[in-house]
């Protein structure tokens, strides 16, 4: 039976309270130290086994990381795709400092899939774009980007290492985005994946592939984005 307090509050529960308190007031932050199992008991006169369930339902809940034989993290924050923005816009709402590398910013004409996506001749000219996303100095996810090198002339000279491309598509060309069509599930990092995210290879991606629409009904950007799934995951809300 778990133990409880005066206020019926079970008291992992009121630990678990007390540690989530800490993170949202910024006392501790993404990789500090949580005090330890045996800390935890001492300090709120628990039983081990109550202070245990109060950190594994915290990790549970992705805020904490444990690993063997170091402790108990904060864990890095999530971002989660509940709405479209770009990347850029995701991480900035969440406070999160944001920067790109740029891998390949080519025009090609092999790409006849996604010319056939976008509505496009099988070998008509298309913008190629591949970026390395990173929160902090930490990888994040790979996104490659496909628009029509006709509608959108001169792309390649822009700082997409620094800008949305969001922005640029509706301020310099006068897109504005209005929806997509999304593909979401999960795969495994073959080994360009596992070093350019610093993932073990093999491991577990989020597969985000992206039909975007413009304001006009035209498809105007597919993207492919390849995303760590210990740092992201999709939130759906369902009615009934």
């Amino acid at each position: 039976m778990a133990e409880v307090r005066k206020n019926g509050l079970p008291a992992y529960k009121q630990i678990q309270g007390a540690i989530v308190k800490r993170l949202e007031l910024g006392l501790l932050k993404p990789g500090d130290l949580v005090d330890s199992e045996r800390e935890l008991a001492r300090t709120n006169g628990v039983s081990l086994m109550t202070a245990r369930h109060a950190l594994t339902a915290l990790e549970r809940e992705g805020l904490v990381v444990r690993r063997r034989g170091a402790g108990t993290f904060v864990a890095p924050p999530k971002i989660h795709f509940n709405k479209l923005m770009s990347y850029t816009e995701q991480m900035s709402g969440r406070g999160l400092a944001v920067s790109s590398k740029v891998l390949s910013f080519s025009i090609v004409h092999t790409e006849h899939e996604i010319a056939a996506r976008l509505a496009l001749p099988a070998t008509g000219p298309l913008v190629k774009l591949e970026r390395l996303r990173l929160s902090g100095d930490e990888p994040c996810a790979i996104e490659t980007c496909y628009l029509s090198a006709d509608d959108c002339a001169g792309i390649t000279q822009a700082r997409l290492d620094r800008l949305s491309l969001f922005s640029v598509l509706e301020h310099d060309y006068g897109i504005q985005i209005a929806h997509a069509d999304e593909e979401v599930d999960a795969t495994t990092a073959d080994a360009h994946t596992a070093r350019l995210l610093d993932i073990p290879l093999g491991g577990a991606v989020l597969r985000i592939r992206q039909k975007i629409y413009s304001t006009t009904g035209k498809p105007g950007l597919y993207v492919l984005g390849l995303y760590r799934s210990d740092r992201h995951s999709l939130f759906i809300r369902r009615f009934r």
